[in-house]
């Protein structure tokens, strides 16, 4: 699968995700939070980071299902830690995107960044 971040957001995950969220449906894009790393943690006691050994992390991935006027989605991942976020579109041979909702998640978030967020290369 290739998930290749397209863009890296200096700002923690959850922040990024309130920004990509309104980014989104201001391009009459329709994400639905789909998975939480902080939720699905929540349920293991003794969850501890591989990145940085300690139950009490700033780790955290969120999916997004990102659904524009093709019949399916594209997914959208957020991952971050240490204050930084990295957003990548899940596509390989199994979940193949429509180009044009790909093409308008990108613009959507790429277009409209604030002056703190920076493109990836």
């Amino acid at each position: 699968m290739n998930i290749s971040p397209f863009l890296s957001i200096n700002h923690p995950c959850d922040e990024a995700l309130q920004w990509a969220m309104k980014q989104l449906v201001q391009a009459d894009l329709r994400p639905i939070q789909t998975f939480d790393l902080h939720t699905a943690r929540l349920a293991m006691h003794d969850c501890s980071c591989p990145n940085h050994g300690t139950e009490e992390c700033d780790c955290q991935m969120v999916v997004l299902l990102v659904y524009g006027k093709a019949p399916n989605p594209a997914t959208l991942i957020l991952h971050g830690n240490d204050g930084q976020t990295w957003v990548s579109i899940a596509n390989d041979s199994q979940q193949r995107a429509n180009a044009k909702l790909l093409h308008s998640i990108q613009q959507a978030l790429e277009t409209n960044e604030p002056v703190s967020i920076s493109k990836t290369e």
